[in-house]
């Protein structure tokens, strides 16, 4: 790709919009309003409080990236979004029970302000839940006319300048990829049959391209990465992300597999379970909703290992996941991790994880930076996959026939290595040598 010769000014408001107003948008919302009074740190984001060390070592270059990249500012940010529940951002938050009233009560009118658009749903896809503020429509092509008139009236509402979407709503039914996803005209054509191939979210996100919004998948679902959806991401010149928010354990699992590996200590199980109690575990009990979550789950030990090169070492690795939807402990969910390693002359380790993790909270500050990165690489009229987001994903897209990188520090040297490129400076390779030449 031909680096940008300008990226176009940040200036203006900007249209943050989420399919699915629930736990994770709310704390989204909540903690950038409560950033911008200074009420609360926005512990967690990259684009917030990373730094990006510029040049050598030695002459101690290591701007914050919102000094060194022109990313938009949080007051700029205007949100929205839909539901299928009519909960305003005030009522979904108390709803979710992820913060707690010290944080939601300065901010109360500005959340009650924020009401969300009636959903687009067809619960074939995520069979658990019932909505009751819903789109009615002639077929999927007449839903998908809906959500871009949506997106339309809230930018000019709210007079922002542009948009970018985030999908922040469920775990959807498994299924892969069939013919009317092959291209942009089968797809149209399936639109219009109501084909049972196109969920939920795939309607968003084909009205997002459409309006040329950036979209970034947070689920597992088969949302964007698709050829039909890829091709007209590129030809809107529309960036696109995804999938599946990397929070719990699987970010723990991108930690320390890379560990385990460069040390070349050899692995023969890995078991991970999860209890979960808020929307997001309820709809994991669905057997079909589980198995698009445990795709993404199971995939990344694979790549992290590569076992068909280390064949001693992790060619009969028994990898199992699960998890168990337990009401009591909502939002804050457990993941805990059983690894049976090996070492030296083969004898046998054990390294276990109790991950007493808040999945909201998590996920919040990636919401926040995908939102902003989109941003960015519209303005720097970057189309298409942004590989380069792979850091914030459990199944990262790739170009096709790609394998995704999964090793969470190689996903950091290549996002800020993007962001040095962009910017015209050296990329860091790390090597070192011309401190000693």
């Amino acid at each position: 790709m031909k680096r940008p010769s300008e990226i176009a000014p940040s200036a203006g408001k900007i249209a943050v919009l989420m399919p699915g107003m629930g736990a994770v948008a709310t704390t989204t919302i909540a903690g950038v309003l409560l950033a911008r009074r200074g009420l609360g740190e926005p512990v967690g984001s990259l684009t917030q409080n990373a730094t990006i060390r510029l040049g050598k070592r030695s002459d101690d270059r290591s701007p914050s990236l919102r000094e060194f990249v022109p990313l938009a500012q949080l007051d700029q940010l205007v949100f929205g979004g839909w539901d299928i529940f009519p909960d305003n951002a005030y009522e979904a938050a108390k709803h979710a029970k992820v913060l707690e009233d010290r944080h939601l009560e300065p901010i109360r009118a500005e959340l009650e302000a924020i009401a969300p658009m009636k959903g687009v749903f067809y619960p074939e896809y995520v069979k658990r839940l019932s909505g009751t503020h819903l789109k009615t429509g002639r077929n999927k092509s007449h839903m998908v006319e809906q959500l871009r008139e949506d997106i339309r009236g809230f930018i000019a509402q709210n007079g922002c300048d542009r948009a970018v979407a985030v999908w922040c709503g469920s775990t959807e039914i498994y299924f892969p990829s069939s013919a009317v996803h092959a291209s942009i005209a089968t797809f149209e054509q399936g639109l219009l049959a109501d084909d049972p191939g196109i969920s939920n979210s795939q309607l968003y996100a084909w009205a997002c391209i459409q309006e040329g919004v950036p979209f970034a998948n947070g689920a597992p679902n088969l949302t964007v990465d698709f050829p039909a959806a890829l091709e007209l991401a590129r030809l809107r010149g529309v960036p696109v992300a995804g999938k599946d928010f990397k929070t719990g354990q699987t970010l723990m699992k991108t930690i320390i597999a890379p560990g385990l590996k460069a040390r070349m200590l050899g692995i023969a199980g890995w078991f991970s379970t999860n209890i979960l109690g808020n929307r997001d575990g309820e709809v994991l009990e669905d057997p079909d909703s589980f198995k698009a979550k445990e795709v993404t789950k199971l995939g990344v030990l694979d790549y992290v290992l590569q076992p068909a090169k280390y064949p001693k070492l992790y060619g009969n690795l028994f990898h199992l996941v699960r998890i168990n939807y337990y009401p009591p402990r909502g939002d804050a969910k457990e993941g805990w991790d059983n690894i049976d390693l090996f070492g030296w002359l083969g004898y046998p380790m054990q390294l276990k994880l109790d991950f007493l993790c808040r999945d909201s909270i998590l996920a919040a500050p990636l919401v926040l930076d995908l939102a902003l990165f989109l941003d960015l690489a519209s303005r720097a009229r970057m189309s298409g996959i942004q590989e380069w987001l792979s850091f914030y994903f459990k199944s990262p897209m790739t170009a096709p026939g790609l394998y995704p990188e999964h090793d969470l520090f190689i996903q950091l040297m290549k996002l800020k290595n993007t962001l040095r490129w962009l910017m015209g400076e050296d990329v860091i390779t790390h090597l070192g040598h011309e401190y000693y030449d």
